[in-house]
Parts: structure tokens; sequence; C-alpha cells
């Protein structure tokens, strides 16, 4: 049997929301601790459930790289992920944010090598999508979330959706 999709998600925006008024935020659990970052105190626990009945292998993308897994998965219950490790800036990049290519679409899809993948992101735009479908053979859904409410019921009923669609394909 093939390996079953990927899951690259994002941290800031998709699970811990801003552009809103500090004070609209909710606070889950205890307050971050002085010598952690400050926005853990707006990472819903809840996530990690969800995040966790989703069907495919979540891994880390994110500048948050293995903080991630230091500071974010015993928050959300989740175990250690893979962590997208991320190449040195290149003349690639220059010229991909030339016509507004996000820095991480070459690296995700070189990493998915042509499997299944769901990339969760508040920066993803139609520039991005267009590029995965003109470079990537297998199913790709970029899901695009508010970054004022990150990831809600909505946002994973279509990725549990699309997964479960593409698992039966």
């Amino acid at each position: 049997m093939a390996p079953g999709p990927l899951i690259y998600l994002d941290v800031d925006g998709p699970l811990i929301p801003f552009g809103l008024e500090p004070s609209l935020y909710p606070l889950f659990g205890p307050s971050p601790r002085d010598d952690e970052n400050p926005l853990l105190g707006r990472l819903d626990p809840s996530h990690g459930p969800r995040l966790k009945a989703l069907p495919g292998e979540l891994v880390w993308a994110t500048t948050w790289l293995h903080d991630a897994n230091d500071a974010l998965a015993p928050r959300l219950g989740l175990p250690r992920l893979p962590v997208m490790d991320w190449p040195e800036p290149s003349d690639t990049d220059e010229a991909d944010a030339r016509i507004g290519l996000h820095w991480k679409t070459r690296p995700l899809l070189e990493h998915a090598q042509n499997r299944p993948f769901v990339w969760v992101d508040d920066e993803i735009s139609e520039i991005d999508r267009d590029w995965t479908s003109g470079h990537h053979a297998g199913p790709a859904l970029l899901h695009r979330v508010d970054p004022r409410h990150g990831l809600t019921g909505a946002d994973y009923r279509a990725l549990g959706e699309w997964l479960r669609e593409t698992r039966r394909s």
C-alpha cells in the first residue's frame, strides 16, 4: 500500500492566530513562562486531537523548526513530528519572490516527491497553487487559513474530506 498523504503544518497563523486586538484572543491553559514565547497562550490544545484524527502524516512546515516539537507538540498532545529543514536562501528564492511564489513552495514539493499532500498555511496564494499544479504530479491541496482566527471547524472539515477522498483514489 502506498504511503498516505503528507500534511505540512505551519504554526504562526494556523495554530497561533494573530492580527486581531490581543485582548480578543482567548488564553488557553496557563500563561507561557517568562522563558517561553508569549504567543503560546494562544495555542488551543483542542487542535492536537483534531490534527491526530486527520488521515495523513503530520509534518511541521514552519520557521519554528525543531522548536515546534519542544514547545508546541507537548501542549497539543502530539508526538514529535518530522520537521521541514528549509534550505539556505538562493538566487532561485529571489526569482520566486519576484513572481510572488512563496519561499516554502519549492522545498515542500521537493520533500513530497509527488506524494499527495496538504499544505496548511496563512500565506498561500493563487501563484503557489498554480505553480504546484504545474510542478507536482500527485494530488495537492494548498489550504489557506485566516491568520486572525487560525484553524476552524470548517478548515478541519475541508481538510478531512480532501484527505479521505485522496486516500480512496
